[in-house]
């Protein structure tokens, strides 16, 4: 058996807009938030998983890709990045992520399981088989003072 890990980092600063859109996180619309600046929903969450994908795959998609998606088809939703990267998998079958939110706004806490459950059901994985921590920052970076939202995934992939 191979076994590839994949490292996902994304980030995006609120957008000045507070009314624009809503905060998008791993799928999961989060209310009492402004929403993240970027062309497509810039769900974070999905950004970094799409990223650790890549990692494993070899076939960058957020940029050249995910640029075509969103700009020229009009794909706001980040859903359809990340399912255009699994499409690359060619009998890598994942089997864990781990995720960790850097983030002084929202309190993440209360949406931590429907977050898991969202990346779950989109990577094909058990709730269990999907870990998210967030952290405060303490004020240390530009996250932890609350002008954006940062997060880390790494991804674990098997293949026969």
């Amino acid at each position: 058996m191979k076994i590839r890990t994949g490292l996902g980092q994304d980030s995006h600063r609120f957008d000045s807009d507070t009314s624009a859109k809503p905060l998008i996180l791993g799928g999961v619309i989060i209310d009492g938030c402004p929403g993240l600046d970027g062309n497509s929903d810039a769900d974070v969450v999905l950004h970094a998983l799409t990223n650790a994908v890549s990692g494993i795959t070899g076939v960058n998609i957020l940029g050249a890709i995910s640029d075509k998606m969103c700009l020229e088809d009009g794909i706001k939703d980040s859903r359809p990045y990340l399912q255009k990267a699994l499409e690359y998998l060619d009998g890598w079958r994942i089997v864990h992520v781990s995720m960790s939110i850097e983030a002084k706004r929202p309190k993440l806490s209360p949406h931590i399981d429907k977050i898991k459950e969202s990346v779950a059901e989109i990577l094909g994985l058990d709730k269990c088989e999907v870990g998210l921590t967030a952290t405060s920052g303490e004020g240390l970076t530009a996250f932890g003072r609350g002008e954006g939202i940062q997060v880390f995934a790494i991804m674990t992939a098997v293949k026969d």
